[in-house]
């Protein structure tokens, strides 16, 4: 049929010319005597090997053509033959059932066996299988790929496919029909041998198939077909056909079910696209071996005259560019039969082409960008961030994560989110390319989880969205991927964010979560809740927390502002160090005035480590806790190189030292010992994990407690261990009481007005039916922690919706001195009836700030309500300052007297005046001199000298808090006045817990620690059982988790510290409060203004984190202090029956600002019973004339309606400006100096 034309000289055939033209030279009439010939079987001149000249193509196709239509005859003919079988049966046994139906009885007598009527018939038993059936599932088992040997097999069988069709392409270089002897070919002999074994392979394929027609006439059978008897025919003849060898690149067609074996290919994007990618090339290599026989060949009808020489590859480009509907023409078929076939390809191959194409570029454009794995660098750790990955959340962690005031971060960043970046934060990757790389999946695919190597990986971190309008539903996912990661790999440290308080119980439930070895939950809401609580004890402070653990760059200002001095402690951040073992022995105080005095470091807490292994915060636990070999110190420093110098210090080599920046490593033996036990913690190592405190190093003895639990003073006992009745709760953390009804604490507008409430807090919030609970339990635990005596707890009245807060009630009902006014604060009536200008401090919430798409919308109200106080107006009377200046000293105020001092200098009676518990005055009088004083004259007083604290859900909304700041709509919110001044709060600085948390577990649990009044995992567990505090016996063991530090704001205007207040040095104050008082100063909170040379009107403070020694102080600063717990400050309290305002108003300033008296012991235990005498005289005149409401019996501590005489908030002033100092606080024992 086919053969080369003798006037064409094939590609890559130098020899052949050469044969070609030595025939001719022979046989010059060859040619013409061929032509008149009847050929029957046409020849070529090219074939040396054949004297005659004549080719063997025919032989090959014969083979391979009689080889499939006889085995196809024989098929047909054997189907063909069982059918008549099968309807020659078939007719018979019809027949024989058709007899048996008409003689049934005649059947049985011919057979003698008649059967009973009850004789059942016998049960034919199964046939067994036959050994053709067995060699049949045999065969099926070798080739289904679903066993080991299978997969082999198959597997096999393609990769010599694709080797045989390599040797096409090699043979395809030489003429189309050659002589090859067998025993000299290498490339024949490889042939060979894979087309025996793919003889054995169609024997088993035709023994396992079901129907041998349809797997007579399937495409890998044609394959085998034509390609397989050319070979044996090549042996015999010793001639090479090139033939329909291409056939075999159809079996490309399998590669994409080759790579499924191999467990490759796993998604349908991925199948699909090889799949298509295979039958496309597949096609262009077959029609490409065609076009290249018969162009090499020609036309049999014309002698084979028309041929033309072409590569493979040439032919290969002729089909793309024809496939294209390029056409250059550079290439073309000359052939009848190539032209013909080029015709029917076009129709398919363009249509194939215009379809697969077009879907193979879509699928591969489609193909994740972000879809590798995560390959791990020996010697660098890292961790996997996931869940709610934005613009705005990456960047606020890779900001706190890589702060360069950190120890070089050799931690990679792997984040892992189901949705490509886009170009911002593809942009932010990029800039951090060297630490950060980005991987698209989810952690609930097991896959994505291996693709970032999660096994390995120090921590897995999951950001929530803090703004999303269904807070449960965002906790609820954030749980789903803890509990994925977990399940994959156990061990795993994750940290996570959770946005609701109850949704943490949740995750106790998951068996591999684990406190203990590093696992943490941070909950926003428990912590928003918390820092806003603190702020209603101590203003400000939840500026300065939210600074210490938060990464910041020093900024130097020159100018004297006092954004010069916030900026300055803005730089500190909390850091842990293990002390030196020159400490070991030295009480906390000294230890602590040692680190700040010398090494320029202030340390307020260390971790206690229990005798049972249990680890635990001793925060500023004072002279009685001495230091062991190994103690871990939690410090406040602008870098963690700067807390190195308590590790390294020596007495022996740093004793003399005054420059805190030369204390280096030294070469003490004892030293290194230390250091090679007790490696850092400024770096994350989970060998530090083991416990509540999960970096102490050794085992070593417990430090002794501040009380033993069973040695507590009997009068206090006798005061708080009666047990009929529960003070506390369970836990002996929180004041308790029994559950009231909700319509017990509502008060009417008009009940409100005649209760006359002061020194309280009153909470704002905004809520409905529908909004999302903020979690108010939160923010009455702090102010409900039992450190504080129960005289001392401020009221709390909440205005709000009656919905919202029946729905938040569930979580209130057991906390003491709560009451709600059902209104909006919106409305100025409701304010007014809560007296909001006498309150201690004025929190302002909101439920809905998650609903509204618009992002400057979101705090609305907050901000609408904030600027509503501000802007009212109240009716007041002078001042006592002013009254003071004019030589008007109010009864019960004698000066001489250290013991009926203020509480807090003045502030007091300015808080009446000002609306806020804190002096406003600009500077004091002092004797000797007269100074400016700020005017209290006026006929009304605004409210924006209420103290105010703001939440915001949006950062830039801070700007209109202050209509009379100068900030900036692009300023961070840290830089911003509001947050200075402590009076705005935003959930967004709490993402920088986060990276803190992974550097150091502990901070987290300290920061818990101070914020939420003393929560614990304990308390945790309790609260997932019961969602509501169980109140408990006073037991002494329950006591004793009353002795706990408390944060308080120090006065500097009267008292011990007057001299030092009136321009004398911070580091001084703060050596005489902690030798003295045992009272650990770390910040001041400062007029603004107050480095004016002139007066100002300004009652703005703002907040001074950890200031220098030599730091100056004014008259009018208060200090952020940790003050210890008295045991003795409660007990004159029972024994008291306080008026109707002046006992509930003398404790209102208690707990956030204290003034400490100067004199001994001695004295000022007879100085307070002279006083108190005094005192209860005044009380007792006006207990005469009015009703009291208020006591420190739980039982009474609710104002109710009661019928009294009305009274003016002017009177409500003047009576609250002269009561007694009856809740001063008693100097806290001194301690020897021991430094």
């Amino acid at each position: 049929m086919l053969a080369e034309a003798d006037a064409t000289v094939p590609h890559g055939s130098g020899n052949s010319m050469m044969s070609r033209n030595n025939y001719f030279n022979k046989n010059p009439d060859s040619s013409i005597s061929m032509s008149k010939m009847d050929v029957i079987i046409p020849f070529s001149p090219d074939v040396p090997c054949d004297n005659n000249g004549q080719r063997m193509w025919w032989a090959f196709l014969a083979s391979s053509m009689v080889t499939f239509f006889g085995g196809l005859f024989i098929i047909l003919l054997w189907r063909t033959l069982k059918y008549l079988w099968t309807v020659c049966c078939h007719c018979n046994i019809k027949k024989k059932e058709a007899q048996k139906v008409n003689n049934p009885a005649n059947s049985q007598v011919a057979d003698g066996t008649a059967k009973g009527p009850d004789e059942k018939d016998e049960v034919v038993p199964a046939s067994e299988v036959g050994w053709m059936t067995s060699v049949k599932d045999w065969a099926g088992v070798m080739i289904s790929a679903q066993t080991l040997t299978g997969r082999v097999l198959v597997v096999l069988v393609f990769a010599l496919s694709i080797g045989a069709l390599g040797i096409y392409f090699i043979d395809s270089s030489d003429p189309i029909e050659s002589c090859q002897n067998f025993y000299k070919d290498f490339t024949l002999q490889i042939d060979m041998f894979f087309n025996v074994f793919f003889l054995l392979y169609f024997g088993l394929r035709f023994i396992a198939a079901n129907d041998k027609l349809w797997f007579w006439l399937e495409v890998n059978s044609v394959v085998d077909f034509f390609t397989v008897p050319p070979v044996f025919v090549s042996v015999y003849l010793n001639r090479s056909w090139l033939g329909l060898r291409f056939l075999r690149a159809l079996r490309l067609i399998q590669f994409s079910e080759i790579l499924q074996f191999l467990n490759i290919l796993k998604t349908s994007n991925s199948i699909k696209l090889v799949n298509l990618c295979s039958i496309f090339i597949s096609t262009w290599l077959t029609a490409a071996g065609f076009i290249h026989l018969v162009e090499n060949s020609g036309d049999p009808w014309e002698n084979f005259q028309n041929s033309q020489s072409l590569s493979y590859w040439e032919c290969v480009y002729l089909l793309m560019v024809t496939m294209s509907t390029v056409g250059y023409g550079d290439v073309y078929a000359k052939t009848t039969l190539g032209r013909l076939f080029m015709v029917f390809f076009i129709l398919g191959g363009l249509a194939m082409f215009a379809s697969y194409v077009p879907e193979i570029i879509e699928l591969i454009g489609n193909r994740k960008k972000y879809g590798g794995s995560y390959s791990a660098v020996n010697g660098r750790k890292h961790i996997v961030v996931c869940g709610h990955i934005t613009l705005e959340s990456v960047s606020n962690f890779l900001k706190d994560f890589l702060h360069k005031d950190r120890d070089d971060v050799n931690v990679e960043i792997v984040f892992l989110h189901n949705i490509s970046p886009n170009l911002e934060l593809e942009a932010l990757f990029k800039r951090h390319f060297t630490q950060v790389e980005f991987y698209q999946g989810s952690v609930l695919n097991p896959h994505d989880l291996a693709r970032v190597k999660i096994e390995s990986a120090d921590a897995c971190l999951i950001l929530a969205n803090k703004y999303c309008p269904d807070p449960d539903a965002e906790d609820a996912s954030n749980i789903m991927r803890v509990i994925s990661i977990k399940n994959y790999s156990p061990k795993i440290r994750i940290i996570t964010q959770m946005l609701q308080y109850h949704n943490k119980a949740h995750l106790l439930n998951i068996p591999s979560w684990n406190w203990k070895e590093g696992d943490d939950a941070i909950c926003l809401a428990e912590l928003k809740a918390g820092f806003i609580a603190q702020s209603c004890l101590a203003q400000g402070l939840s500026t300065m927390l939210a600074n210490l653990f938060s990464m910041r760059s020093f900024i130097e200002i020159e100018e004297d502002t006092w954004q010069k001095y916030y900026l300055e402690g803005v730089a500190n951040e909390m850091y842990t160090e293990y002390l030196s073992s020159a400490f070991v022995g030295l009480s906390f105080p000294a230890v602590c005035e040692l680190c700040y005095v010398k090494l320029k470091l202030l340390l307020i807490a260390i971790e206690n480590k229990s005798e049972l292994g249990e680890s635990s915060i001793l925060i500023n636990p004072g002279n009685h806790v001495k230091m062991q070999e190994g103690t871990l110190g939690f410090f406040i420093a602008s870098d963690a190189k700067e807390v190195k110098r308590a590790f390294f210090y020596c007495k022996a080599c740093h004793d003399d030292i005054t420059d805190p920046k030369r204390i280096k490593k030294c070469g003490c033996k004892r030293l290194i010992y230390f250091e090679d036990e007790h490696p850092s913690t400024l770096s994350p190592k989970k060998k530090q994990r083991n416990g509540g405190m999960r970096n102490s190093p050794n085992n070593s003895p417990n430090m002794m407690s501040r009380h033993d639990p069973l040695v507590i003073p009997g009068n206090e006992q006798m005061e708080n261990m009666d047990m009929n009745m529960k003070q506390y709760d369970s836990t002996g953390m929180f004041h308790w009481c029994p559950s009231k009804e909700i319509e017990k604490v509502i008060l009417t507008r008009s009940e409100a007005s005649m209760t006359v409430l002061s020194g309280h807090v009153v909470v704002c919030i905004f809520g409905d039916v529908t909004s999302a609970l903020v979690g108010l339990r939160n923010l009455v635990m702090p102010l409900r922690a039992s450190n504080f005596h129960y005289h001392e707890l401020k009221p709390i009245v909440f205005v709000g919706s009656l919905e919202y807060l029946r729905r938040e009630w569930e979580t209130l009902h057991n906390f003491p001195k709560v009451s709600i006014l059902p209104g909006t604060p919106l409305s100025r009536a409701d304010l007014r009836a809560v007296n909001i200008n006498l309150c201690d401090m004025c929190v302002i919430l909101s439920a809905n700030q998650n609903n509204i798409d618009d992002a400057s919308l979101q705090d609305k109200e907050c901000i609408l309500a904030s600027l509503n106080i501000k802007s009212m107006q109240f009716d007041d009377s002078i001042g006592l300052l002013q009254a003071n200046s004019q030589g008007f000293t109010p009864p019960g105020m004698d000066r001489s007297s250290p013991d009926s001092s203020p509480v807090h200098g003045l502030a007091r009676q300015a808080s009446v005046t000002t609306g806020a518990n804190i002096p406003i005055i600009t500077e004091l009088a002092k004797p000797g001199k007269i100074l400016p004083l700020v005017s209290f004259s006026q006929e009304k007083k605004l409210g924006i000298n209420i103290q105010m604290i703001t939440e915001l859900v949006n950062d830039s909304n801070v700007q209109f808090l202050d209509q009379d700041d100068d900030d900036d709509p692009d300023t961070e919110l840290y830089l911003t006045q509001p947050f200075a001044c402590g009076t705005a709060f935003a959930v967004s600085v709490l993402d920088s817990l986060m990276s803190a948390t992974y550097f150091n577990d502990n901070i987290l649990t300290l920061i818990r620690t101070l914020v939420t009044g003393g929560a614990t995992p304990e308390l945790e567990a309790l609260l997932a059982e019961e969602n509501a505090l169980q109140g408990g016996y006073s037991t002494p063991q329950t006591l004793a988790n009353r002795d706990r530090c408390r944060v308080a704001q120090l006065a500097l205007y009267d008292g011990p510290f007057a001299d030092l207040g009136d321009g004398g040095c911070y580091g001084d104050l703060f050596c005489k409060a902690l030798k003295t008082y045992n009272m650990l100063c770390f910040g001041i909170y400062r007029l603004r203004d107050a480095h004016l040379a002139t007066p100002s009107q300004c009652t703005k403070r703002y907040v001074i984190t950890n200031p220098p020694y030599e730091f100056e102080l004014v008259p009018t600063d208060l200090i952020f202090c940790l003050m210890q717990f008295d045991h003795n400050a409660g007990q004159s309290r029972t024994s008291l029956s306080h008026s109707s305002h002046s006992s509930h108003s003398s404790s209102k300033k208690s707990s956030s600002v204290h003034s400490i008296p100067t004199t001994n012991r001695q004295n000022r235990s007879s100085k307070a019973r002279e006083a108190g005498h005094k005192q209860n005289a005044t009380r007792m005149n006006r207990m005469s004339q009015e009703r009291k409401w208020f006591t420190d019996e739980p039982e009474n501590a609710y104002p109710r309606n009661i019928q009294i005489k009305p009274m003016s908030t002017h009177m409500a002033n003047q009576v609250n400006q002269y009561k007694s100092t009856s809740s001063l606080i008693p100097p806290i024992r001194e301690v020897e100096d021991e430094c």
